[in-house]
């Protein structure tokens, strides 16, 4: 409840201060990187409920069971680590959706003027997307707390991540605001934009419907490298831990 009430005092907070970065072209009925003001106001607040949705950052069981020694508990369970971690994380998304995103949405829809999508497709594509964004985001999690196998302090790694993720990811502003150059490449080069940007994108329908599709394209490609990289990186601390003796 203390999340949600957060994530909703911030709404307020960010469809301010975009509104205000998206200057005179949007007050005057324009667009500004193919946004307007409704659309803008849909982006901060759906994103607002999609960082409970995704589990942005926070989640460090893995770490702390390395830590502690419990993880080996879990290779001793016969479902796989990673299998293990990923299924009760579908279903906290799945709760998440009726607590962290419905409320600061249907705020912002009482208090603005917010975009709801034109096109029928949109709702499906959107609901794949964040599906695809839970995956992403649940892979790079894992990978960050995995590092505690070869490290004795993850706090550093697990900072990185949580930096990256909001200012890559689409959290304090969207990409599309960078150069096209520069925004290409964070999406290409990075996942961080498949775990809130693309979905959000989707969602207001910045781009038309070959371009949505395109996105998850770039969404389902991030989810099988990082889960592929988790069972890889789990498969080598494995190992790891027989050659200590654990």
């Amino acid at each position: 409840m203390a999340a949600t009430a957060t994530n909703t005092m911030f709404g307020f907070v960010r469809t301010y201060v975009m509104l205000a970065v998206a200057g005179s072209a949007v007050a005057a009925g324009g667009q500004v990187a193919g946004y307007d003001a409704p659309q803008l106001v849909t982006y901060v607040w759906a994103g607002q409920g999609l960082i409970g949705v995704v589990a942005l950052w926070g989640w460090t069981e893995l770490a702390d069971r390395i830590r502690s020694g419990d993880v080996v508990t879990d290779l001793l369970r016969p479902v796989h680590p990673v299998l293990g971690y990923l299924l009760p994380d579908l279903g906290r998304a799945a709760y998440a959706l009726l607590t962290r995103f419905v409320v600061p949405v249907a705020v912002g829809g009482l208090v603005f003027d917010m975009y709801l999508p034109q096109r029928a497709a949109t709702y499906p594509l959107f609901a794949a997307s964040v599906l695809l964004a839970v995956l992403v985001c649940f892979a790079g999690r894992f990978l960050v707390n995995a590092a505690g196998y070869w490290l004795l302090d993850t706090r550093g790694v697990l900072m990185g991540w949580a930096v990256c993720a909001g200012m890559l990811g689409g959290l304090y502003f969207p990409i599309r605001f960078l150069p096209d150059g520069l925004a290409a490449a964070v999406y290409l080069g990075t996942p961080f934009p498949s775990v809130l940007q693309i979905p959000l994108d989707v969602l207001v329908e910045r781009d038309p419907p070959a371009g949505q599709l395109g996105l998850l394209g770039i969404q389902a490609l991030w989810a099988g490298l990082l889960l592929t990289a988790c069972v890889l990186v789990q498969r080598r601390a494995e190992r790891r831990l027989v050659v200590q003796g654990g």
